[in-house]
């Protein structure tokens, strides 16, 4: 029997005691972050800002095993937000299409969860009408004209069922009693409702594809709820991809049990608080950079050496030499040595102390 099946579904409970005070934790880093963010000013605002949203989108697309251009995220992100960014690249429809769902769900956090806003998120992930290689129907709920809709794994002839959601008749009226308690019931926390609401809609999984994306808009936009402001400081996307094993071990777990959801709550404030505390790390990078640029601000660089300056402050993959530097920049050896020595000479790079094949560059 799954959750949707028992007797008083929806009426989830949950034991108050048990989750008041990681909860109480959870409220109170939220407030010291948003404190100290504010503290920041508005430039880096901004910038982390920016940087959020676009690990939230890289990984809540991750999660379902679709890989996005980070650069194409992060361009389309600060074009839709009118921010001024060195670098920006052309960004594909089905990039725009999660960035326009992401900033609708958090940057209008307060309005009305309709279906026709539903809707539109769901045409928005899909702009061409295919997920992959399969054509599905958007911008409507589920048929199961395929069958039922099933959560498998395993290979052909020896699958496992892990869910089979609600018959696609009863998603018009679950999806009524969703939107009613989503938009009106105020007789909550906002981040138990957060935990709740992604419950909630990935067990009806409404669409034919795509609800474990929009399970997590739906996440971020009651969190943007919760803090009162678009601004994001926290992926949990981020961490959920990070614990993925978990987060489909305790899913699969509650769907499978009954209306008690405790369990459940706390595995989700959990992930939470350690998506707050992992933040720390992020602000540090974003600091440096801002540093490094404003450091740097006067001297001017070529296309290759912006590139590659940007890359060693993100996540650049072992050490820095020059034949790296000539495949990144699509140059010549002798023109990758002339680039780095001109930024030795500018102050931003170090030589190592090895030799030869070995001499690596890092930043100052």
């Amino acid at each position: 029997m799954y959750i949707y099946q028992q007797k008083d579904w929806p009426n989830f409970k949950f034991d108050t005691e048990k989750i008041l005070s990681i909860l109480s934790f959870v409220r109170n880093k939220q407030g010291k972050l948003i404190g100290k963010m504010s503290a920041l000013g508005f430039s880096l605002r901004n910038e982390a800002n920016l940087e959020i949203l676009t690990l939230e989108i890289l990984k809540s697309t991750e999660i379902e095993g679709e890989i996005l251009d980070k650069n194409q995220v992060r361009s389309s992100i600060a074009r839709r937000l009118g921010l001024d960014v060195a670098g920006l690249v052309y960004s594909e429809r089905n990039v725009d299409g999660i960035v326009d769902l992401m900033l609708d769900a958090t940057n209008n956090f307060n309005q009305e969860l309709t279906k026709e806003r539903l809707f539109s998120w769901h045409n928005s992930l899909f702009p061409t009408g295919q997920s992959g290689m399969y054509k599905i129907i958007t911008g409507v709920w589920r048929d199961d004209s395929t069958g039922p809709m099933q959560v498998v794994s395993g290979a052909l002839g020896r699958e496992k069922i892990h869910f089979q959601a609600p018959n696609a008749k009863m998603i018009e009226n679950e999806m009524r009693i969703f939107f009613d308690w989503f938009n009106y019931d105020q007789n909550i926390d906002l981040v138990i409702k957060s935990a709740i609401a992604h419950l909630w809609f990935v067990t009806l999984h409404p669409f034919e594809d795509g609800n474990g994306r929009i399970s997590r808009a739906l996440t971020d936009m009651l969190l943007a709820r919760s803090d009162d402001q678009s601004f994001r400081f926290y992926s949990m996307s981020t961490q959920i991809r990070k614990e993925r094993n978990s987060y489909y071990s305790i899913l699969e777990k509650t769907q499978k049990g009954d209306l008690d959801i405790t369990e459940w709550i706390i595995w989700f404030l959990e992930c939470l608080l350690r998506s707050i505390e992992n933040t720390d790390v992020l602000l540090e990078k974003i600091i440096y950079k801002h540093s490094f640029w404003l450091k740097f601000s006067n001297i001017s660089f070529n296309d290759r050496q912006l590139k590659i300056l940007t890359m060693l402050m993100d996540d650049f993959e072992g050490v820095l030499n020059t034949m790296k530097w000539a495949k990144i920049g699509k140059c010549s050896q002798d023109t990758a040595l002339r680039d780095i020595n001109d930024l030795i000479h500018k102050g931003v790079l170090c030589k190592s102390e090895t030799s030869g094949r070995s001499t690596n560059y890092y930043l100052v």
